[in-house]
């Protein structure tokens, strides 16, 4: 089949050059422009940009599907549709341009966590597992007709970095058997069924850290933040960033919500249940550092986190 593919982070590079190298015709890749990056806010390639290139693949910088985009990707007659994390709306008519319609791969098992950060809130809420879902697409938000599903356990240390990268790496493999199963006219499509949940763009409040809260719910938003947008706390009015943690020793002294003590040479936070180490921080203007040693370089004798 003749396709096209939108998408635009690093999880959607593994989708990217699984179909580059398949028997089908990747006609145009479709990324977000290129946007500035670091402290000299250089203009930067998205990842899929970058491997589009590397594969000498067409690509179409474009950041909404609007008149202009749609007009040039109608223009290349696509039998299919492929997207993976592209960022952006696909809104008729270019919805039903291609002749099997668009196809979307997913990192959750719909209909949980619909929306744009579904494994950050996999992660926050506890589940036990997630998944990669490949659906139709339709008009409504992450709603169509799922075509395959696999499921993945969530290790208990995973952040939402790791996990978005095994997920990346299934999906892959996924996804190019639905597009072999559409080429072929053997692919089926079943509704979703059960309650729907919502996972919404991430923003930095949602990286603060609620020491009030059980541990487990303190481990699950540190590492659903993880990388982006970035887990954090306050000490003595000051930012820090939580970079990792792990749980405490069953048999480390109880602390308050926030309240911090060194032990046995590690860095302990208190939580509405049991104590967590804090193993590396990065306070603000400096880099990453040992918790341990970060603590002993504050004048306050008994600091607290904050929220």
């Amino acid at each position: 089949m003749r396709l096209v593919f939108a998408g635009t982070p690093e999880p959607a590079v593994p989708s990217l050059r699984r179909l580059a190298a398949s028997d089908h015709d990747l006609a145009a890749v479709i990324t977000r422009r290129d946007a500035p990056l670091g402290r000299k806010r250089v203009l930067t390639p998205s990842p899929v940009a970058a491997a589009a290139e590397e594969l000498g693949l067409h690509t179409l910088r474009a950041d909404r599907l609007d008149a202009d985009a749609t007009e040039r990707v109608m223009a290349l007659r696509p039998d299919l549709g492929v997207i993976v994390a592209y960022g952006g709306l696909v809104r008729e008519p270019l919805l039903s341009a291609p002749v099997h319609g668009w196809i979307n791969l997913h990192f959750s098992l719909l209909p949980r966590w619909r929306g744009a950060a579904p494994v950050q809130h996999a992660l926050i809420a506890g589940d036990a597992q997630t998944g990669a879902s490949v659906f139709h697409l339709v008009p409504e938000l992450d709603a169509g007709a799922v075509y395959a599903e696999r499921a993945h356990p969530i290790p208990a240390d995973a952040t939402a970095g790791d996990l978005l990268s095994a997920l990346a790496a299934d999906g892959a493999d996924l996804l190019v058997s639905v597009v072999d199963a559409i080429a072929a006219g053997t692919a089926l499509a079943h509704p979703q069924e059960g309650e729907p949940t919502y996972a919404g763009k991430l923003g930095d409040e949602d990286g603060a850290i609620r020491w009030a809260e059980p541990q487990g719910a303190v481990l699950g938003r540190i590492r659903g933040v993880t990388p982006e947008p970035g887990a954090h706390t306050t000490v003595d009015g000051a930012r820090v960033k939580v970079l990792a943690v792990h749980p405490a020793p069953e048999d480390a002294p109880a602390l308050a919500p926030g309240r911090m003590a060194l032990d046995r040479r590690e860095l302990l936070v208190g939580t509405a249940t049991a104590p967590l180490v804090l193993d590396t921080v990065q306070p603000s203007g400096k880099g990453p550092m040992r918790a341990a040693d970060w603590w002993r370089g504050l004048r306050a004798d008994e600091p607290v986190a904050g929220s």
